[in-house]
């Protein structure tokens, strides 16, 4: 299957301007980078996220199948995305993973093939998922103290994602980057010995402000650990010196030198510091529905169309249609901000 360029495409039912092409809105930004969730399940049951009992899962019939994730995938490639992450849920609950990672890794043009994950497993899966095409990885890992780890996730896994994080750059999965929360009275002021952790092991850290898309609906902004704080506590130990921010592009971390380079650590200030005006990305559920932005309240169908028989580029013209009518911002913190039905796991990261 190769990507389409499908041009001059109208989207119907929507004011998007004659002989529109790619993934453009209304403000000037062009989707480039899909997120995909290939499952909404998870082995972990973090606090920000889920709660203990876990959620109900959606049932395999509502989900894509390999070829229809593959099929769509290939679309918006045709249309202009550059780069596939690929998220759950956890993603390595899904049991084809390594076939979806083949078969995106075939299309023409080829798109960068990322992947975010808990780790837990990835020690069995990076290479094969390196040999299918995987570029890089991501895995999610907020502290380095195992009974921290426990009370965060409600599970004892520290141990396979310290391994799954040695495979991913054994098998040359690069830069292996560590996604982390910050949360008050928990991990807040352990954040320098995260840092350290990873400088030693030649891992890139981000830090990611905690965002309103927990299933429990209880985020409380006055409890978020912000960009700012820390930064704060990295100071108390490391000296970090800011890169320019044209560096930065669509790249939603900011970056610091970290005691002058040439290791780095970001901080993703989503909710304090917002960068939609230079957001590039566009999201796929796991059952089928696109959304223009993580925070939206609507979102558009795919996986019925495609079922019952819908072409290539009457996909196209819903995705186009779907990312014309992007909001200019996110919107948290603004009045009338509703957090969106769908949690974090639902919709992937």
């Amino acid at each position: 299957m190769t990507g389409l360029p499908f041009p001059r495409l109208r989207a119907q039912g929507t004011s998007l301007p004659e002989g529109t092409t790619g993934l453009p809105d209304q403000f000037g930004r062009v989707a480039r980078d899909l997120r995909v969730s290939v499952t909404d399940r998870c082995n972990l049951r973090c606090t920000y996220c889920m709660p203990a009992e876990g959620l109900p899962w959606l049932p395999k019939p509502e989900m894509l199948t390999d070829e229809e994730i593959v099929r769509l995938v290939g679309i918006f490639v045709g249309l202009g995305v550059q780069q596939v992450r690929l998220t759950g849920g956890e993603p390595l609950l899904r049991r084809s993973l390594v076939d979806v990672v083949r078969g995106i890794a075939a299309l023409e043009p080829r798109p960068r093939i990322a992947m975010t994950t808990n780790g837990v497993g990835l020690d069995r899966l990076a290479q094969p998922l390196a040999d299918a095409g995987l570029d890089r990885v991501n895995v999610s890992l907020d502290t380095i103290d195992p009974q921290e780890f426990a009370t965060l996730t409600r599970r004892d896994r520290l141990h396979d994602v310290e391994a799954g994080l040695k495979a991913a750059a054994a098998a040359g999965l690069e830069p292996v980057k560590v996604n982390a929360v910050a949360m008050r009275g928990v991990n807040d002021t352990s954040v320098p010995e995260l840092l350290q952790w990873c400088l030693d092991r030649g891992y890139d850290l981000r830090f990611i402000e905690q965002m309103p898309l927990d299933a429990q609906h209880g985020w409380d902004a006055t409890s978020m650990v912000a960009a700012a704080e820390v930064r704060a506590h990295l100071e108390e130990r490391f000296t970090l010196t800011e890169l320019p921010a044209e560096d930065r592009g669509s790249a939603p971390a900011e970056l610091f030198l970290v005691n002058g380079g040439p290791a780095t650590v970001g901080i993703i200030a989503s909710v304090s510091q917002p960068f939609c005006a230079a957001c590039d990305r566009v999201r796929l559920t796991a059952d089928g529905q696109v959304r223009n932005c993580l925070f939206s309240r609507t979102e558009t169908d795919l996986r019925g169309p495609l079922r019952d028989g819908a072409t290539d580029e009457e996909l196209a013209r819903l995705l186009q249609g779907e990312m014309w009518r992007k909001a200019r911002g996110h919107g948290i913190g603004e009045p009338g901000f509703v957090q969106p039905d769908r949690p974090m796991s639902a919709i992937g990261g």
